[in-house]
């Protein structure tokens, strides 16, 4: 040679000759773009359900949103109040208010029985008794289709989450509550918050169908300003008159959502942490393949002055550039078949259904693509060391 060879130059040969050698081990090189794309559409697919879920509840808390329970209660279920300290909540500082007067709902919360399209048996769906302020309190809640139910009437207003995810609650339809036939007369959005997953009524109608006399579960307020809720929540708390706890809402979903992300996110990288041993298995194969295909051709070149580092991240990068091509179509493959797929699970500190879209992020995307990667490179690092490590004379000999 005229003179040593750029180190750099040399990484860049070799890697195209591994490259173009791809298609003469095209099963084995298959089998480990697949079976690294399965490991992160799983992963990616299972941690979108998380991901939903946790977007679902933070819709739901506005940054001027509060919520008011009793003091130890953890769920509007275990929570209650009289009418009086609704309206001591109601008139504390730092509530909005209006010329109709302040910004606080005060509502009942009750479970009922509903069949799921999909499979046909019952799961519990929330029935919520609100006020008139309760459109303004939750924001983003509107009529989509049909209309409001009228105070004092038996009648119901379904969320898109629950029309679309539970039986018999199309506008027009009737819901069998308790003894009485509820006509359901409006579908309602709520900017995907899971007040799209409820079934709403006036509450005082509610409050006389469960024989609840004048009490409620909690109180929803609308606050002046972000700014506002430390005065609201010191005046409340510190209240003789009341037993009260208060939340921002954000803060309140937030909790809300712990124990069923927790769950998902443990069961997807656990599924998806096995199914990585196998690609890692994969990727083993299809690099000693690669190898051994090429050993006389890697003889040759260190014969000719290629390093044996040059060598070692020449196979890598094979390895990562297969490893890459898997986890782009699979990370591609799972926001294809999972985002926005709308599903129901069961909320475990309200011990009801809640209807949500999984959420293939962009950090998910970039999990996956980053998983690929490092079993990429593991996949890579020993047949690397062994193609460096082979003995030049008895490659060359090689058939």
């Amino acid at each position: 040679m005229a003179g040593p060879i750029n180190w750099l130059s040399q990484v860049v040969s070799v890697t195209k000759f591994g490259l173009l050698g791809i298609p003469q081990r095209r099963g084995s090189v298959a089998a480990a773009v697949f079976g690294i794309a399965g490991v992160v559409t799983v992963l990616v697919g299972v941690l979108s359900i998380a991901a939903g879920f946790r977007q679902a509840m933070a819709a739901s808390g506005a940054a001027d949103a509060a919520v008011v329970l009793r003091s130890g209660a953890d769920s509007e279920m275990v929570s209650g109040f009289n009418r009086q300290s609704t309206r001591i909540i109601a008139d504390a500082p730092g509530v909005a208010r209006t010329p109709e007067g302040p910004l606080a709902s005060a509502e009942l919360f009750v479970i009922i029985n509903l069949p799921k399209r999909s499979t046909g048996s019952d799961v519990n769906v929330p029935l919520r008794g609100v006020e008139s302020a309760a459109f303004r309190v939750h924001g983003q809640v509107k009529i989509v289709e049909g209309r409001m139910f009228e105070p004092g009437k038996d009648e119901v207003i379904v969320g898109l989450g629950a029309a679309r995810e539970f039986a018999g609650l199309e506008v027009g339809r009737s819901l069998l509550v308790g003894r009485r036939e509820w006509p359901v007369v409006g579908v309602f959005s709520a900017g995907g918050a899971t007040a799209e997953s409820e079934i709403w009524t006036d509450a005082p109608v509610l409050q006389a169908a469960y024989n609840r006399g004048d009490s409620f579960q909690s109180v929803y307020v609308r606050l002046d300003s972000p700014g506002a809720f430390t005065t609201f929540k010191d005046a409340v708390t510190t209240d003789q008159r009341l037993s009260a706890q208060v939340m921002r809402l954000s803060d309140y979903y937030a909790s809300q959502s712990t124990a069923v992300t927790k769950l998902i996110t443990s069961l997807g990288v656990l599924i998806a942490s096995l199914m990585a041993v196998g690609a890692v298995f994969g990727a083993l194969n299809t690099m000693y393949s690669s190898v051994s295909a090429r050993t006389r051709e890697i003889a040759t070149l260190r014969a000719l002055g290629f390093g044996s580092g040059a060598v070692v991240v020449s196979v890598m990068l094979e390895s990562v550039a297969l490893a890459l091509g898997g986890g782009a179509f699979g990370a591609g493959l799972a926001y294809c078949v999972f985002n926005g797929f709308h599903a129901a699970t069961m909320n475990w500190q309200s011990f009801s259904q809640i209807t949500f879209a999984f959420a293939v992020t962009p950090q998910l995307l970039v999990l996956g693509v980053a998983l690929a990667t490092v079993i990429g490179l593991i996949g890579g690092l020993l047949p690397a060391i062994r193609a460096a490590r082979q003995p030049i004379a008895a490659a060359l000999r090689e058939l």
